[in-house]
């Protein structure tokens, strides 16, 4: 499983890295399916991340890496942190 999870984080990487961004595999609960991958550079600040994380790469991931049942970001504050904007 975590060989096939690093290639496909691997294909997922330029497109991240095209807007700034990247991402690195951290580990993998094999018992539960949880992922923990870290997002770097433009990735980090970025009020999309949440959605990128869930709706892109989660999703790549269960659809191709059998077992995969949740990807989290490790060191990235929660939901309603990212979502804060102060004017």
């Amino acid at each position: 499983m975590k060989e096939l999870l690093i290639e496909t984080i691997e294909a997922i990487r330029p497109a991240l890295q095209a807007d700034g961004g990247d991402i690195s595999f951290v580990g993998v609960d094999e018992e539960t399916g949880v992922v923990e991958v870290e997002l770097v550079g433009a990735c980090v600040s970025c009020p999309a991340s949440t959605m990128t994380l869930k709706a892109g790469i989660e999703r790549i991931l269960k659809d191709r890496v059998e077992g995969v049942t949740e990807v989290r970001a490790v060191g990235m504050s929660d939901e309603s942190e990212l979502f804060n904007i102060r004017h």
